[in-house]
């Protein structure tokens, strides 16, 4: 059930492949947006002029890309590493630490999206807009919520797939970019 190839790790894989994918596009994007404003404030003699609400606009989109990329990075354990310690411990252990170290990240994850959906609530119900463009901040912690959501999902799957793991004796899988 906890098993990358299982429905179960198809669709965690699969969530955490497409947030990235929909944060990428959202960075790409405000790429686009920095790079026509400084133009546009570059050339102001010229008649051209920045983007109305730049700075909102990519504040709102790395809000979103921050939490869709959290989930790509946790299924596939690309999150740093420090293991000057547990490199000397065996894999029994070392699927262990594991354990403990997924169930830390999803009552993490799991606090996060829930302080997020309430302030979310909160943002809505106080109509509460961005100051150039009008914006409902509501709207921007719903695209958080969105890659946080993910984020409790894959949090949940990973932790599964850690106990799952440990129980069999298998080695849980490799860190990306390690040289083990």
């Amino acid at each position: 059930m906890f098993q990358d190839t299982s429905v179960l790790g198809r669709a965690a894989n699969g969530v955490a492949r497409w947030l990235a994918i929909a944060g990428g596009v959202v960075l790409l994007a405000m790429i686009v947006i920095v790079v026509v404003s400084v133009i546009g404030r570059a050339f102001i003699w010229a008649g051209l002029k920045p983007i109305l609400g730049d700075y909102e606009l990519i504040t709102v989109g790395m809000g979103f890309a921050i939490f869709a990329f959290l989930p790509i990075a946790h299924i596939s354990r690309g999150h740093a590493l420090v293991s000057l310690v547990t490199d000397n411990f065996g894999p029994r252990a070392n699927a262990w630490i594991l354990v403990v170290t997924d169930f830390m990240m999803l009552v993490a994850s799991a606090f996060i999206a829930w302080r997020l959906w309430f302030g979310m609530l909160d943002k809505f119900s106080y109509r509460e807009t961005t100051i150039l463009l009008g914006l409902s901040m509501g709207w921007a912690f719903a695209a958080a919520m969105v890659g946080a959501a993910g984020m409790v999902f894959v949090a949940l799957y990973v932790f599964g797939r850690s106990i799952s793991d440990a129980l069999a004796g298998r080695a849980g899988p490799k860190h990306v970019g390690s040289e083990h």
